[in-house]
């Protein structure tokens, strides 16, 4: 027999300087190589055991790179890539009821969707995202967009106490909620959560409808919750408790909660997070930027609570640069704590990809390099003179690399961005198609 005919097939093996697992934590594998078939991870091996192995149909090649597992945004809203810069420096309440919301009210609908989610798509894989938990109106428009791209999501399935282009009526909030979850129960790329908007706009029993439907069709609960001190002000007033005792007090503080923004918390409501497994999604930028306040991540991460990304939507961050807000999230939450050592480099890049990843109910697929997952996969150029010296590559990629860098994309073993270009994404006709949005935009204004 053959040295040839002795190897095994694989479809891509991709070669690194540095392969960064996520899991096991805190490791850094240099020159090895990861091989994938059928889309799937199959091997992680030095680089010249897996040349012997393997023959593979394609060998992509990269020694001063970084592989890491793709980014997940596990909070965006991203339809509203269309009013990035729309109402800026203006704080969370005035923004969203004063602005945001009456233009959404004149352009929203499913071309608006489809739109704002395909620019999102090509500028998250430009970024090395390829994971988003998706929260905004019309889900049947954004799985449809986020599949035609082979793009993985969690597209939220919208609760609101009002009439939006979406739904009218409470039933029809709910009755549009489960067709959607019905087409797209067994993709292999897109899944549903529940997503009602936040305490201060869904009703008790609307929230208890949410909580039967979660348990019954086993999908998460997507809720900003506690994302300003006025919010939980008002609830007191309003309800007699705060946002997150009522919430237990209706039954969604468990395991399916995706709890996002968090930035208003006492050491009992972290210690019942890290009790009952409630993921946190921490957007630091979006919260910053609308001074909403400050997410507690190091204390979170003590208690054992599973911390995750988000960038929020673009009308408020003002982009969805995983890279960006993790950077920010490491270094806030060492300001926050007092701690220069808290929320490390590695804990920083876990939180941007297995914790996402666990938030969303998909760190069975995806979010670590390991044998048996998805091939969602980042190759992150280090050689750039940005980046360098390099001492350590985990370092490198949390505290001084931009999404600029990201070289190639793969999503179930798919190329997505070869050599800085996307593949099947017309880059010239998203950028026009942003640019007609604008004007329609602006003239609600006028």
């Amino acid at each position: 027999m053959t040295e040839t005919q002795a190897r095994q097939s694989c479809d891509l093996l991709i070669e690194a300087g540095y392969v960064v697992p996520v899991e096991p934590h805190a490791v850094v594998l240099e020159n090895h190589a990861v091989a994938v078939k059928d889309g799937v991870i199959v091997a992680i091996l030095p680089t010249n055991e897996a040349r012997a192995r393997f023959e593979a149909k394609e060998t992509v090649s990269r020694p001063e790179a970084a592989l890491i597992p793709g980014l997940v945004n596990a909070h965006a809203h991203n339809p509203m890539t269309l009013l990035r810069g729309v109402a800026d420096d203006l704080p969370l309440k005035v923004w969203l009821q004063e602005h945001i919301w009456p233009v959404e009210g004149a352009v929203i609908g499913p071309d608006f969707v489809a739109d704002g989610v395909t620019l999102a798509i090509a500028e998250m894989l430009r970024g090395g995202t390829t994971c988003v938990n998706e929260n905004y109106f019309f889900p049947d428009v954004q799985a449809a967009t986020y599949k035609k791209h082979g793009f993985r999501a969690r597209v939220g399935l919208p609760v609101i106490d009002f009439p939006t282009a979406w739904a009218k009526s409470d039933d029809e909030y709910f009755d549009r909620a489960g067709e959607v979850h019905d087409q797209w129960r067994h993709d292999a790329l897109i899944a549903t959560a529940f997503a009602p908007h936040a305490p201060y706009t869904v009703s008790d029993e609307n929230f208890e409808r949410v909580r039967m439907l979660a348990d019954q069709l086993d999908v998460p609960v997507h809720l900003h919750l506690h994302e300003t001190a006025q919010e939980v002000a008002q609830s007191q007033e309003k309800h007699g408790q705060r946002p997150f005792a009522r919430m237990d007090r209706l039954g969604l503080v468990n395991d399916r909660l995706i709890a996002v923004h968090m930035t208003q918390l006492t050491p009992a409501e972290i210690a019942l997070c890290a009790e009952r497994g409630v993921s946190v999604v921490h957007c630091p930028e979006s919260n910053l930027k609308l001074a909403s306040g400050f997410c507690p991540a190091c204390a979170l991460q003590r208690a054992g609570v599973n911390l995750a990304i988000g960038t929020d939507g673009a009308a408020s961050n003002n982009d969805l640069d995983m890279f960006g807000e993790t950077r920010t999230a490491a270094i806030l939450a060492k300001a926050v704590a007092d701690d220069a050592a808290g929320f490390d480099a590695f804990s920083a890049l876990r939180a941007a990809t297995l914790g996402g990843a666990k938030a969303m109910g998909f760190d069975h697929l995806i979010g670590s390099i390991e044998d048996g997952k998805q091939a969602d996969l980042v190759c992150v150029d280090l050689s750039a003179l940005e980046t360098q010296p390099l001492h350590h590559a985990v370092s490198q990629l949390i505290y001084a690399t931009g999404r600029h860098q990201v070289s190639d994309v793969w999503i179930a073993g798919k190329p997505k961005l070869r050599g800085r270009e996307l593949v099947g994404m017309d880059v010239a006709g998203i950028v026009a198609n942003a640019r007609q949005w604008r004007d329609r935009i602006a003239a609600v204004g006028r």
